[in-house]
């Protein structure tokens, strides 16, 4: 059964613009693990733009289910994972000028940086998964550098028109078939919504999808728990064959 990890960056987000103590990501998390969260997603960017380690820190010591922390890889957020201890670290991409993540890592033309960071962070007792677009030649690379996980990113399926996503959809079922097959274990996220979830629900392999934004939305109107429970449902219970018009 796929599970659900619940990003709420975007909690913090409405908190940051305001430089307030509300609405307080911490509070929200709780909220989520009695909707049915199966997980707490967090990024804690360089330029805080949302997460604070305030956060990162009152989180790793109150939630209930587990944490996982995305991060690029750089020797700052090395440290605070290594001092926090997460229960699992996702490296991902990270510019600036970006307003969300847009793509996967280069694991290929990144290779021995990033079997540092997953020497580093596996000896210290910490599972890590990799931020990867579903191409064969990025995950074989995850692979050659010992990652035990990939989270294949959904971007681009998600905004694809009604021509383009059954291909964009197969590309990701494929990636899972290709990643399982080299041993590794697999989550997805970026994009999902309550309309686009239910396809990529139903692909066998996929261990946990990743989803904040559209659940952060649903909630305005209906309140976070109710919202959480919600996607929890169309996850568990997916068409097992994806229609495209």
């Amino acid at each position: 059964m796929t599970s659900l990890g619940v990003n709420i960056d975007h909690v913090a987000g409405v908190r940051q613009a305001r430089m307030t103590n509300e609405p307080d990501p911490v509070q929200m998390a709780s909220l989520a693990e009695l909707g049915g969260a199966d997980g707490i997603t967090i990024h804690l960017r360089e330029d805080r733009r949302h997460i604070q380690e305030r956060d990162l820190v009152i989180l790793r010591e109150t939630i209930k289910t587990r944490l996982n922390l995305e991060m690029a890889a750089t020797q700052e957020m090395l440290d605070l994972a290594l001092k926090t201890k997460p229960d699992m670290i996702t490296l991902v991409p990270e510019k600036r000028e970006e307003i969300t993540t847009e793509g996967g890592l280069d694991i290929v033309a990144n290779k021995e940086k990033l079997k540092i960071f997953v020497d580093k962070i596996q000896s210290a007792g910490i599972p890590i998964s990799l931020f990867v677009d579903p191409i064969f030649s990025q995950l074989e690379a995850s692979s050659d550098i010992s990652v035990r996980w990939v989270e294949l990113h959904t971007g681009t399926y998600a905004l694809s028109s009604w021509k383009n996503q059954a291909l964009e959809f197969s590309k990701i079922k494929e990636g899972v078939i290709k990643a399982r097959n080299l041993g590794l274990r697999v989550n997805a996220g970026h994009g999902l919504t309550y309309q686009n979830v239910e396809p990529i629900a139903s692909i066998q392999g996929i261990e946990e999808l990743n989803i904040g934004h559209t659940i952060i939305s649903r909630a305005l109107a209906i309140g976070l728990q109710e919202a959480v429970k919600e996607m929890k449902e169309i996850i568990r219970n997916p068409r097992q064959e994806p229609f495209f018009g």
